[in-house]
């Protein structure tokens, strides 16, 4: 198989999961990943990341407590009407502890003054797809959340990040607990239009 082929399994294979075993992830399959994650485009090139690698029970837990508030406060009522029950139920073991029983959690930030604003989103999200990617091929779970940053700046006392340095994303990562099948996608040529909107793809 080619190495594109390889890709494109991959990337048709990336899901995210909730749900781990208690198996470690070792400091060279992260570093691996982490390599990975920094060969993702930046605005200018400033490369604004900065990665917070948790294993520390307490912070995890810390991190998952954060979750369960911004989830009960209000998550969970915006998203019940716009989610399957089976992902409801899914998400719910989530954030109540199913992020946090990761082995992993990795916190994803934005360095402000190496960034600028207008772009740290533009910057930092293909490097966590290159984690999630990357991840996916060495048969490891990982999911892109967010939630947690409805508490950005308890989250930043809690791993200590200086004022110009914020939380973007929050990525649990270990071994999968049960394996997951394809991702349910709608075709790409139903949302795609040639030369102007209206005009189907084909």
């Amino acid at each position: 198989m080619s190495q594109s082929a390889d890709f494109f399994d991959v990337a048709a294979r990336q899901r995210a999961h909730r749900a781990f075993t208690d198996e470690p992830v070792d400091d060279a399959t992260l570093e691996r990943l982490l390599d990975t994650a920094v060969s993702a485009p930046s605005a200018e090139n400033r490369q604004p990341w900065e990665f917070i690698v948790v294993r520390d029970a307490d912070t995890r837990t810390a991190i998952g407590d954060l979750m369960a508030r911004a989830w009960d406060g209000g998550g969970r009522e915006h998203s019940q009407h716009r989610l399957s029950p089976a992902l409801l139920a899914d998400v719910d073991l989530a954030m109540h502890g199913g992020v946090a029983a990761a082995p992993v959690v990795i916190v994803v930030c934005a360095d402000v003054e190496r960034g600028d604003e207008r772009t740290l989103g533009s910057s930092i999200f293909p490097a966590v797809q290159n984690l999630l990617l990357g991840a996916t091929a060495l048969g490891l779970g990982t999911a892109l959340t967010t939630i947690a940053t409805v508490f950005g700046r308890e989250l930043a006392t809690l791993l200590e990040l200086p004022d110009h340095v914020r939380p973007v994303a929050v990525v649990p990562l270990g071994h999968p607990a049960r394996q997951l099948g394809p991702s349910k996608r709608e075709p790409a040529a139903s949302h795609t239009h040639r030369d102007r909107y209206g005009v189907t793809w084909r």
